[in-house]
């Protein structure tokens, strides 16, 4: 039987703020979705928090060691929000002793209850990474007793990235520096990571699998924000320049769709940048170019 391995970072939030309205309904609609799955799959919860975060985690989840450093202890010049890194949250994987493919979302996406059972279905097709795109709900859902309506509501589409299905035999491999959790960039890391380092991922662009409470896609003023340009600068500084040859247009989202599509999706999408795969597709056209005068040469020669 596969084992799924959850791992989730809570945070100790104001009950009345968007992170305290969300994270009870995320931690019950995961509850239910293993219990909807129990007899298909194995899964099993485990969070990594800041001590200060312990008293936010409920019961059936297994707490892992705690965190103990954040982006301010690397980065002093920013201050007001103690922020984990997302290595350092993957890196508590290695305390879990026996699963097949690591999810990791964030606190405020939320499960349908067929999810982990989608999920076993993708990955017994060979996919070794799966990316899927959450559903946007209205702020009208404010508490876990909603969740049958909020079920019922297929919300609107989402163009970002906020889940993700690793097996476990890649992690090591993720560069992921010092990107900070809970600002944009971050789902650009991953994405780019499962790009360079998967085989076979399969991006579940449109269904109906996880949702999130709120409308809103980005916002303007993240422009501003010390945190988004702390994380845009170590993605391009130091995660991309590391990774860039290993990606692949075969494992790029929209892969399968027509050059034209494909292209224009890629200059919409918020998480990959045109120009580099402009590039990869140029370079692509260059090797089969190649690859195709080389086959004429050797066919000539053995005439």
């Amino acid at each position: 039987m596969v084992k799924f391995a959850h791992l989730l970072n809570p945070v100790y939030a104001p009950a009345a703020s968007d992170l305290g309205i969300a994270q009870p309904i995320t931690f019950e609609s995961i509850r239910l979705a293993k219990d909807f799955a129990r007899n298909q799959v194995q899964v099993q919860c485990y969070t990594t928090q800041f001590e200060e975060d312990l008293p936010a985690i409920p019961p059936g989840f297994i707490p892992l060691s705690n965190l103990d450093q954040s982006v301010l202890d690397f980065y002093p010049n920013l201050s007001g929000r103690k922020l984990p890194l997302i290595r350092s949250i993957l890196e508590k994987s290695k305390e879990i002793t026996e699963f097949d493919y690591l999810i990791y979302t964030n606190m405020d996406i939320g499960l349908m209850p067929s999810f982990y059972v989608a999920l076993l279905s993708y990955i017994e097709k060979g996919h070794d990474c799966v990316v899927i795109n959450r559903r946007r709900l209205s702020k009208k859902y404010r508490n876990p007793s909603g969740l049958p309506e909020i079920y019922a509501d297929l919300g609107l589409s989402h163009p970002g990235f906020d889940c993700f299905v690793i097996k476990k035999d890649l992690l090591p491999r993720f560069v992921l520096d010092d990107i900070c959790v809970g600002i944009p960039f971050l789902e650009a890391a991953l994405v780019h990571n499962v790009m360079a380092f998967g085989q076979h991922t399969n991006w579940v662009m449109d269904a109906h699998l996880t949702f999130h409470i709120g409308l809103d896609v980005l916002k303007e003023s993240r422009k501003s924000d010390p945190f988004y340009l702390h994380n845009r600068k170590v993605f391009f500084k130091k995660i991309y320049p590391q990774i860039k040859s290993k990606l692949a247009l075969k494992n790029s989202p929209y892969a399968r769709e027509g050059f034209f599509e494909r292209m224009f999706k890629y200059g919409l999408n918020p998480s990959i940048f045109f120009k580099d795969w402009a590039e990869l597709q140029s370079n692509s056209w260059k090797e089969q170019i190649r690859n195709g005068i080389n086959e004429l040469r050797w066919r000539l020669l053995q005439k």
